[in-house]
């Protein structure tokens, strides 16, 4: 199969892993590197102090690894050069290009593209062509994974989306060791393990980056006059809102939507509707993660059928109901067009089962860290033998 260019694996994700990658993706990703493109990198989740995220991408990454190997008859072994999950919504494309076509992307020998949703299902828009050979044009299907040389054999481009949200897990592979993702991500990971305590939720919270690397379109980020903070967009096309108490710089038209954005960092809750969800989350990505954690298991963490801290929902008072709409008009100036609206509604236990959930990833990764430190590469690891 040397002489393959490239090479459709169906159904090589199932469906589960799609979704958690997208539940990683839309609580995580920040405005990307081309207009209308969102994009959650490894760095980046270990920057915000979700490192425990990754581990749901290490399989991925060994078995893609070994497939490229095997379908390119490579007598080599390659590194990964970059790991990264990408969304394309409205008016995004991007015309004929190869991946390898930039000086400081000469090292990529071989691209992955693995699709998370569906054309004409989650978005319309975004096939993938190829310039000639076969197949020539790709209809994403959530689970399938497109192989090809990242050479100007494999020319292509991706035409424009025209509604919803195009998500994929992006890799590229090189013969280059000293372009091998794994050794910069491993020194973070190393300094991630010393401070976290794997029995500590509160060690797991999120943090956010710099404000503008939230803000959309991204050349609005110094100036907000017009666009949306995208996590408190995501928030709002599912239905939720955000209430910050007890500030006495209230959010009135002589503050700065720089120094509103700031209070995103602080404790917060949930309002949907006239209710508030009685439950303090650290930050705004706090919040949205354990919502679209929610929107991922949804149809498994009904309030009958998981046990859990109980959590009320309140009514909202008046003036609660006015800061809300306050922090809305400066951190929503523009009416988001670029994620699809899905509305959800409360459910308690979708706090708990994210705790256990993020705890066990991150007891996963402190037990692996010492494994991939010793051989410095990052690779799916038999945990529960470990443990044992």
């Amino acid at each position: 199969m040397a002489e393959n260019r490239r090479l459709i694996l169906r159904n090589f994700l199932s469906p589960d892993i799609c979704k958690e990658l997208e539940f990683i993706h839309k609580s995580c990703c920040t405005v990307g590197y081309r207009p209308n493109v969102f994009s959650t990198t490894l760095s980046h989740l270990i920057a915000t102090n979700s490192a425990h995220l990754i581990m749901p991408f290490v399989p991925i990454r060994d078995r893609l690894k070994e497939k490229v190997e095997e379908c390119f008859g490579c007598e080599y072994e390659l590194f990964v050069e970059f790991t990264g999950l990408i969304s394309w919504t409205k008016g995004a494309s991007i015309g004929w290009h190869s991946d390898d076509n930039r000086d400081h992307l000469k090292q990529r020998d071989f691209s992955a593209v693995c699709y998370l949703n569906s054309y004409e299902v989650d978005f319309h828009g975004g096939l993938f062509h190829f310039q000639d050979g076969e197949p020539s044009t790709i209809a994403p299907i959530a689970g399938d994974v497109i192989i090809y040389t990242a050479d100007n054999r494999n020319i292509h481009s991706v035409s424009e989306i025209t509604e919803g949200e195009r998500i994929t897990l992006a890799m590229w592979f090189s013969r280059d060791a000293s372009h091998d993702e794994d050794a910069k991500l491993l020194k973070s990971l190393s300094d991630c393990a010393l401070s976290n305590h794997i029995d500590s939720i509160t060690s797991c919270f999120p943090i956010l980056a710099s404000t503008n690397m939230y803000w959309f379109p991204p050349e609005e980020a110094s100036r907000f006059q017009s666009g949306f903070n995208i996590c408190f967009a995501r928030l709002h096309v599912l239905g939720f809102d955000i209430y910050i108490p007890n500030k006495e710089c209230h959010l009135s038209a002589r503050d700065s939507s720089y120094n509103s954005l700031k209070l995103l960092e602080e404790p917060l809750y949930l309002a949907c509707g006239d209710k508030l969800l009685a439950w303090e989350f650290a930050n705004i990505l706090h919040a949205l993660q354990v919502v679209q954690f929610y929107c991922w298991k949804a149809s498994g963490l009904e309030t009958d059928q998981v046990h859990g801290t109980s959590i009320d929902i309140v009514p909202l008072s008046e003036s609660q109901r006015k800061e809300i709409d306050r922090l809305k008009t400066v951190l929503l100036k523009d009416v988001p067009q670029v994620f699809r609206r899905s509305l959800q509604r409360f459910c308690g236990p979708q706090v708990c089962e994210w705790e256990a959930y993020t705890l066990k990833l991150l007891k996963q990764m402190v037990m692996s860290i010492p494994y991939w430190t010793t051989h410095q590469s990052i690779f799916s690891l038999d945990v529960l033998n470990l443990h044992s």
